[in-house]
């Protein structure tokens, strides 16, 4: 059962540009909120992706919506949905981009928690590998590698755990191969060692694991500009069938520049948070709950039997609230 609490406007003014929140149930006309739903006892942490600009196109300001959030509700963690690092990647674990589009923006003393990234098209640009290596260079950057998985206690309990898997989406894609940017780092990639890793890391039977959820960068379905494009297809192709079989409760990831919410048949829940530095055009597809072409990040808030899902905007706004429950 999921019950909603819809807090927008169907169109919003932001500054000289239109920030459009389309929902599948239309709202009566009603103004946005910054009071955070809290949910006690809950594991919190923030979703947010498609981000590293040097401070550039919003990521200050959505950075510091980040920090009040996450002082807030003292977040857990954060999840970074791909695209760290514009607009090609970065070379090394030394590249400044680390500390100009990272270190330097986010810089509230809440976001100095883990930060657990996946890896984006425009992060293969360069040196995917040099993203795992800064992991032993920063305390906050936890990428042990490519693909990863952890499990997280909700509330400290090790009864009532989230089990997250990060997952490199990247070399799942065929088109990627011949590509001239992305071929040289994804040839070599096993994607059928990475497929059967999934597989065994879903299949985890222990009794404690209360929600699945994976991250990866490329979207499975998507109300933006790449519904029907070859790289959500390729991802839909190689994961879906896996997340139907094992139960995956929720699919997060970034690449388009929006945040979303799409519910299509079966268990799985689709969410969309790529607009941590810029925001593109988003359009109602069938299934989809919520699409919003806003500026900013989402918070997962989970106990053993629900999870809440709040799209933030750069002004602090909650302009969407969802409530999945078991």
């Amino acid at each position: 059962m999921i019950k909603k609490l819809l807090l927008i406007f169907p169109l919003v003014i932001s500054g000289s540009l239109h920030a459009q929140t389309l929902t599948k149930n239309s709202p009566q006309a009603s103004s946005t909120t910054k009071n955070l739903t809290k949910e006690s006892n809950a594991l919190n942490f923030i979703a947010m992706g498609d981000w590293g600009r040097n401070g550039a196109d919003h990521q200050k300001q959505v950075a510091k919506q980040m920090g009040i959030t996450a002082s807030e509700v003292k977040a857990n963690f954060i999840i970074s949905t791909g695209d760290n690092f514009y607009p090609s990647g970065v070379i090394s674990a030394q590249d400044p981009s680390f500390k100009y589009s990272f270190e330097d923006i986010y810089t509230d003393f809440s976001l100095q928690w883990d930060w657990y990234p996946v890896l984006g098209n425009h992060d293969y640009k360069s040196s995917p590998d040099a993203q795992v290596e800064y992991s032993k260079i920063s305390r906050r950057w936890k990428m042990p590698a490519r693909y990863y998985a952890k499990k997280f206690p909700i509330n400290g309990d090790l009864n009532n755990q989230v089990l997250i898997a990060f997952i490199d989406t990247n070399p799942l894609i065929p088109e990627f191969y011949s590509n001239a940017e992305y071929g040289p780092n994804v040839k070599g990639q096993d994607t059928t060692a990475q497929k059967r890793w999934i597989a065994k890391t879903l299949a985890d039977t222990d009794p404690a694991i209360k929600w699945k959820i994976v991250v990866g960068h490329h979207p499975i379905y998507t109300g933006g500009s790449r519904t029907d494009a070859y790289d959500t297809k390729a991802v839909r192709n190689s994961l879906k069938s896996t997340f139907e079989k094992y139960g995956v409760d929720v699919y997060l990831t970034g690449h388009e520049h929006s945040m979303q919410y799409i519910k299509p048949a079966g268990k799985t829940h689709y969410f969309i948070s790529g607009s941590a530095s810029e925001k593109t055009p988003v359009k109602l597809i069938t299934d989809a709950e919520m699409v919003a072409s806003e500026y900013g990040f989402m918070l997962f808030s989970v106990t053993n039997n629900q999870l809440r899902v709040q799209a933030i905007n750069d002004q602090g706004e909650i302009i969407y609230n969802t409530l999945i429950k078991k």
